[in-house]
């Protein structure tokens, strides 16, 4: 087989790559004309030439980013966009492995999504009694052990000597930038980097592998991880080999996130509630986005008192933030509200408490206030403001 190193050096791969992510949808069409030239011009020769000739990355920098809904902060690691690039192109080779995960792993794989999991465990259930046990493993990406992952790695890429040589150098490398400063630190696979998300697979494909073999009904997507038994005795020697997968992977489980279902409870995975047939937004998907809302028109509210702003102005402005949250994203490669949860929900509930607390808000935005008095700013305002209603975006 010719190296993924190799590949990446030939136009071919380069071409196809872009039409990939083109018809993903990972691009805008001004983002695809930069990358369009970048190809035809073949401004990848560079790093791709280091690759081939044994040379390191540069040094990534490493940054904190707020969790979405909550406030806390995570590290993720970038490289310059030259190597960025070359990267995102050799995740859209590494798709030649995919057959080495198991079919219960449905993270950042073509045709296993979000989407099929949801799917295949209510088809699966089919409405029978049964216990379920999610877990969340915590810091996940970064807490990889890479003198464990390095022999899995070895035995998934023997095929491909190059590649596995150049992993090997990334992953062991351990420095970082922080401003100025480099650092020296452990770094996992390094979450925010395009290769992480197969490396995060590779790394519990003896797990995925185990629950499929055994007819667990089972589902991991990235760092998130639910089983299903009949009882709840076989629920409990279940966790039991869980919890001992995780204890030789030297991960940590997130206590806080850690569920037992009984038979009777809806379940949750992936920002999705379940029960039955009926699939809406889980309870703890809507509170994050509703503390998102109020936090966002909070600030707006004291930008408009502060600065005189009118009541009109600064309602298209939460709007529009929310529209981009919902539908329709600045950043193609991020999953608005339609693209991750119209495909699969058929119950609206969560959408509509969601709308009327936007509409709430929008009219706190317009007053100031918390009272009845609010009503007389008028829906069809909101709607002349570009307000979109989730529930109706849905059924249309």
């Amino acid at each position: 087989m010719q190296s993924i190193i190799d590949l990446l050096g030939e136009q071919q791969t380069w071409e196809e790559f872009l039409t990939y992510r083109l018809l993903k949808g990972r691009f805008n069409w001004y983002e695809f004309d930069e990358a369009d030239t970048y190809v035809s011009e073949a401004q990848y020769r560079d790093v791709v030439g280091r690759l081939q000739r044994g040379e390191p990355l540069s040094v990534p920098s490493r940054h904190l980013v707020n969790k979405m809904g909550n406030g806390k902060k995570r590290v993720v690691y970038s490289f310059p966009p030259d190597e960025m690039i070359v990267l995102k192109a050799m995740t859209f080779l590494l798709y030649h492995y995919d057959s080495q995960l198991a079919p219960n792993c449905y993270s950042f794989r073509r045709g296993q999504t979000a989407h099929e999991a949801i799917s295949h465990l209510v088809r699966t259930i089919n409405n029978r009694p049964m216990w379920a046990y999610k877990l969340d493993i915590h810091n996940y990406f970064n807490s990889i052990s890479i003198p464990l992952l390095l022999p899995i790695l070895s035995e998934v890429l023997a095929d491909d000597p190059p590649l596995y040589a150049f992993f090997e150098r990334l992953l062991t490398d351990g420095r970082a930038r922080v401003g100025d400063e480099i650092i020296s630190e452990e770094r996992g696979v390094m979450a925010g980097t395009p290769t992480s998300p197969f490396l995060a697979n590779i790394y519990l494909r003896e797990v995925d592998h185990h629950f499929a073999e055994t007819g667990v009904l089972y589902a991991r997507y990235s760092d998130d991880i639910i089983l299903f038994a009949p009882n709840r005795e076989t629920l409990d020697r279940h966790i039991g080999d869980l919890n001992a997968f995780l204890e030789k992977y030297r991960l940590e489980v997130n206590p806080d996130k850690v569920r037992i279902y009984q038979p009777d409870e809806a379940f949750d995975f992936l920002g999705f509630k379940c029960k039955g047939r009926n699939i809406d937004i889980a309870d703890a998907t809507r509170r994050k986005m509703k503390e998102k809302i109020r936090r966002k028109a909070r600030s707006l509210q004291r930008w408009r008192s502060k600065k005189g702003i009118a009541a009109e102005k600064a309602m298209k402005v939460l709007i529009r933030y929310f529209n981009r949250k919902f539908f329709e994203s600045d950043d193609p490669s991020e999953l608005t509200w339609s693209r991750w949860f119209f495909p699969i929900i058929n119950q609206t509930e969560g959408l509509r408490e969601i709308d009327h607390y936007l509409q709430y808000n929008l009219r706190y935005v317009a007053t100031g206030r918390h009272n009845n008095a609010n009503y007389r700013t008028r829906y069809d305002l909101l709607k002349q403001l570009g307000y979109r209603s989730l529930v109706h975006e849905f059924y249309r």
